[in-house]
């Protein structure tokens, strides 16, 4: 369930801190952060966050299509190796 309109969207105040200073200052540097339930408001546009994946830190350069995303959307936490394996192969060879 999304939440409230009325609420607004939902970005950690200790990170929008960091932001603002940040482009108040002009500097690019990464923030590094682990609140991956913040929603990427229009002013991280041009920023470089630094979102923790459970695992490592990684970075992601924010654009215009990722304003109302949320930041643990672009850092994936699980890692895909594929469906299958030998029996995927084994499978292909009987067919053909």
């Amino acid at each position: 369930m999304p939440r409230s309109l009325k609420k607004g969207p939902y970005v950690q105040d200790k990170l929008l801190k960091k932001v603002e200073v940040m482009n108040s200052s002009g500097e690019k540097k990464v923030i590094k952060t682990w609140s991956r339930r913040s929603t990427i408001s229009p002013e991280f546009v041009g920023l470089t966050f630094a979102v923790h994946n459970g695992q490592k830190f990684i970075p992601i350069y924010v654009t215009e299509n990722m304003v109302g995303h949320k930041l643990g959307e672009f850092a994936p936490t699980r890692t895909f190796r594929g469906h299958g394996g030998k029996l995927v192969e084994r499978a292909s060879s009987v067919k053909g």
